[in-house]
């Protein structure tokens, strides 16, 4: 597929399944998000895999952001929060390694969402289902410490990766709601 076409039709997944990317697929998504447009030359970006049990990680840090949040969660809503990792055999954590210097914090977490956006192009490239996902335990210091990341450093992503259950629909770009031409 040609990289105009892959843009164009690439959409985020409505459910994947196993099996999820291939070692040597998933090497070829992270070097597609280490080749992200990078002021500065920082490589800000930072990629956790997380595959079998060590997604069951995430979903024990998002419960329990969940439930420092909401005190009166019953147990099956825990257990929902808890299993929703669980929805693809692969999930990349990309975060933003924040460098203090002349290059903002701002474009460095640019810099990732990039190499996010990338990924998720070379996941459709390889014929694989992908969604980015954050929440509120994304921003949490306790969730970015699980992963060895510093409460300074920014997860701009979790991206779930899998083979498609079920497709989701990429709607047409509507440019004209957003675009001002000015000569």
């Amino acid at each position: 597929m040609d990289l105009l076409t892959g843009i164009a039709t690439r959409a985020s997944a409505a459910r994947l399944t196993a099996p999820g990317p291939t070692r040597e697929h998933l090497e070829q998504i992270l070097r597609a998000g280490a080749r992200a447009p990078d002021h500065g030359r920082l490589k800000p970006w930072r990629f956790i895999v997380l595959q079998g049990d060590a997604r069951a990680k995430l979903g024990d840090a998002m419960a329990t952001v969940l439930s420092e949040k909401f005190a009166d969660l019953t147990p099956e809503q825990l257990a929902a929060e808890r299993a929703k990792p669980m929805r693809a055999p692969t999930i990349v954590v990309a975060a933003a390694r924040i460098m203090e210097g002349k290059i903002p914090a701002i474009e460095q977490v640019c810099a990732v969402s990039a190499a996010v956006q990338n990924m998720l192009l070379a996941a459709h490239a390889l014929g694989y289902g992908a969604m980015w996902k954050t929440g509120g335990a994304a921003h949490q210091p306790a969730v970015k410490s699980a992963f060895g990341l510093s409460a300074e450093d920014q997860i701009v992503a979790f991206v779930y990766l899998g083979s498609i259950a079920a497709p989701g629909v990429a709607p047409p770009a509507d440019i004209d709601s957003v675009t001002t031409w000015m000569s």
